[in-house]
């Protein structure tokens, strides 16, 4: 089990500075099991330490892996130009961590939004390579024929694309309503497979990714959790089939 001082432990949760770390240890804001530690060379195991600061109580986590149910006119940016950042949602010293969006919802677009400091798991939930069923709930301009749901299915002609793009399952929820299931994560992938087909997406969610759904985690629209690691487990796992 490795140990590490306090101070590199506070900074490498995204505290700040190691100086400044040290300055809070110091002046006994931090405590351990209910007990102040004011000097910052402590060597403590650091898996699994629990502690108290800012009269929060906090876990050492090496990795962030955090799921976000994100609200609409947020963006997916650490530098967003035109709505709040999706980072603004999170505590601040998760920015200090360069937690960073997995893959991307449009500003607009609602749902399940994956968030990491892990780039190999950031890299390989992105990948295309992982067939990885995204589940989508849009709400649609015109009624849901099934015409629309044919065409979802076998696929619609997107201008910049070399081959027709399909869902790997297509159903109708209500007269305005369609759960859509893809693999790929193209450019407003959704939304232009609907004006495709004719019709158009007033509203979208999404609703799952791999075995992990937005109704489990039981989240309400700005509202974030930490992932444990059978919901971890979930996420290269298929339920669309």
């Amino acid at each position: 089990m490795k140990k590490l001082s306090l101070d590199r432990i506070l900074q490498s949760q995204g505290f700040g500075t190691r100086k400044y770390c040290q300055e809070l240890i110091a002046e006994g804001a931090v405590s351990i099991a209910g007990e102040v530690v004011t000097d910052y060379r402590s060597k403590i195991a650091a898996d699994g330490l629990q502690f108290t600061l800012f009269d929060a109580e906090w876990t050492y986590r090496e990795h962030l892996y955090v799921a976000l149910n994100k609200p609409a006119n947020f963006e997916c940016s650490r530098k967003p130009s035109h709505h709040p950042g999706v980072l603004t949602l999170l505590p601040e010293q998760f920015s200090w961590r360069d937690v960073q969006p997995v893959g991307r919802l449009d500003h607009d677009t609602t749902g399940l939004l994956l968030m990491s400091d892990d780039g190999a798991f950031i890299h390989a939930q992105s990948s295309p390579r992982r067939h990885i069923p995204k589940i989508y709930v849009a709400t649609t301009h015109a009624p849901v024929t099934t015409e629309l749901v044919a065409a979802m299915l076998g696929g619609v002609k997107l201008h910049d694309e070399p081959e027709p793009l399909r869902a790997v399952s297509c159903r109708k929820i209500d007269e305005h309503q369609l759960e859509i299931v893809l693999e790929q994560g193209k450019y407003h992938q959704v939304k232009r497979m609907l004006a495709a087909a004719g019709n158009h997406c007033d509203a979208l969610q999404r609703a799952a990714i791999g075995g992990l759904t937005l109704d489990a985690l039981a989240l309400k629209e700005g509202e974030w959790c930490y992932l444990n690691a059978a919901q971890m487990a979930l996420l290269s796992a298929s339920e669309a089939a």
